[in-house]
């Protein structure tokens, strides 16, 4: 059989294959080292995320990788606990990623607020540009996320009285620069993949001038991985580790879920199956936690490159994950040449493009209660950390859609002779109780009331007791006790 008959769409899926390549390369590379694990791991993370999970079910033109979005949260974990237990990490995030998908949860996922989910990475995206900005100018970052950024001045005010500094400042400005001028160059040139142009360009340079600054520490691929133990297991146990699971399996699969969402906007293909889509994440993650490397999402910016290429099928990112391998197994020595700054520079340009400035601006101009919760949680999560940021805007947005659900009105008849007739409306909460009040306080203390609740959808137990406890008081004043309808 002829093999373009089989597969009517093989030239198109190897192009785009070896664009996605290119463009996924420096980015594993850069994110494994700004996580703090040695960078064949993010080259790991990108081969099962291609052959493993882009063989599975789920979405097909969405390409998953290590994700710029998950690497404060990684660098925190391995800090605190340790490369060996990063594995276990993973390992149970995929675990209950695939649950998850097996219980048809994964179309829940897409009822978190938008606001939390894009304060969430404003968050992540502040924290890193701030880390790595001290990469740019060969410093040491502080730990916390406040420290990084009220650190920054003096940083950067040090680097222009030192040479090494300087020239590391100097790549990774020109790596940020080549990336953000890149969509203005001819057609022609950008046929090569922005980040793949940068790090060239800054690689090139630093080789031509003999400039001093830090490269790639290559461990060779067998050497990097590194199965977690038994003794490492036993750190389930702890409160810390549970709440980081916890952590990265809502911020994997939400941002999995979300890109799913973007990329399908983007062409016209089958579309996504959300619990397929779950459990084809879970299943890297787990492997990628069995073999102690990074965790995986989907990432818009390969996914989005893969469709602009022309991939019509899931075959482009499966070739992906194999040109990396290859490159993996083959070239890992040319990981050497790579200057940090300018893995540093790319990852800045990635946490620039977390923050969505255009959605706060018009968010601040509709709907200000969704931008507050976008800022809380993005200032939560440089305050305090990832995990508690998150939660707090959740239970900001619970909070908000709560008080918008709890709409009460009160319609007052007084005729001026008998009874003052209220109608109440709508839902009693404790969050309206002040305003129930001050309304129910407002009517004549020395006329009899009729009020009628039956027009309520809901009534609280908060409310109830305090409507009885008001017409109590009402009666003891008033000429007749209060007559109430209930609701």
């Amino acid at each position: 059989m002829d093999l373009r008959t089989k597969y009517p769409h093989l030239r198109q899926d190897f192009a785009a294959s070896l664009v996605v390549f290119l463009v996924a390369l420096p980015l594993c590379v850069g994110v494994a080292v700004a996580s703090g694990v040695p960078a064949e791991l993010g080259l790991v993370t990108g081969i099962v995320g291609g052959i493993v999970t882009g063989l599975m079910r789920g979405s097909s033109l969405q390409v998953s990788g290590p994700a710029a979005g998950l690497t404060v949260l990684v660098f925190e974990a391995v800090q605190e606990y340790g490369l060996p237990v990063l594995g276990v990490i993973v390992l149970a995030t995929g675990l209950l990623q695939i649950l998850m998908g097996t219980l048809k949860l994964g179309r829940y996922f897409r009822a978190i607020s938008v606001s939390v989910v894009e304060g969430m990475l404003a968050g992540i995206g502040l924290v890193l540009i701030a880390g790595q900005l001290y990469s740019v100018v060969d410093a040491e970052a502080p730990a916390s996320g406040l420290g990084k950024i009220a650190g920054l001045p003096g940083a950067l005010a040090d680097a222009v009285t030192n040479t090494g500094a300087l020239a590391s400042l100097g790549l990774g400005a020109g790596t940020i620069a080549v990336l953000v001028l890149w969509k203005r160059m001819p057609k022609q040139l950008r046929t090569v993949p922005g980040p793949l142009a940068a790090v060239g360009l800054a690689t090139l340079a630093a080789l031509v001038f003999s400039m001093p600054v830090a490269t790639v520490e290559v461990q060779g691929l067998l050497g990097s991985i590194q199965p977690p133990s038994m003794d490492a297991f036993g750190e389930l146990a702890s409160v810390g580790v549970l709440g980081t699971i916890v952590a990265f399996t809502l911020i994997a699969s939400a941002e999995s879920l979300f890109s799913a969402a973007a990329v399908d906007r983007l062409h016209d293909g089958p579309r996504t199956a959300y619990d397929k889509e779950l459990v084809a994440q879970g299943a890297g993650n787990a492997l990628c936690g069995v073999l102690g490397a990074l965790p995986m999402t989907a990432v818009i910016v390969r996914s989005a490159a893969n469709v602009q290429a022309g991939a019509k099928t899931k075959a482009s990112r499966v070739m992906h994950g194999v040109w990396l391998l290859l490159f993996a197994a083959l070239l890992p020595n040319v990981l050497a040449y790579i200057p940090i700054p300018a893995l540093a520079g790319i990852l800045v340009h990635a946490g620039a493009k977390l923050i969505p400035v255009r959605q706060i601006v018009t968010l601040w101009r509709e709907h200000r209660g969704e931008a507050l919760i976008l800022v809380v949680t993005a200032v939560s999560i440089v305050a305090v950390s990832m995990f508690e940021g998150v939660l707090i805007g959740l239970a900001l947005a619970v909070v908000k859609t709560a008080w918008e659900a709890s709409h009460i009105k009160m319609e007052v008849i007084d005729k001026g002779a008998g009874p003052v007739q209220a109608y109440l409306s709508g839902n009693a909460t404790f969050l309206r109780l002040p305003k129930i009040l001050d309304d129910l306080e407002s009517l004549p203390q020395d006329r009899p009331v009729e009020l009628d609740l039956a027009g309520l959808h809901h009534l609280d137990h908060a409310c109830r007791t305090a409507l009885e406890n008001w017409a109590e008081r009402h009666s003891a004043v008033g000429t007749e006790p209060v007559r109430v309808t209930a609701a």
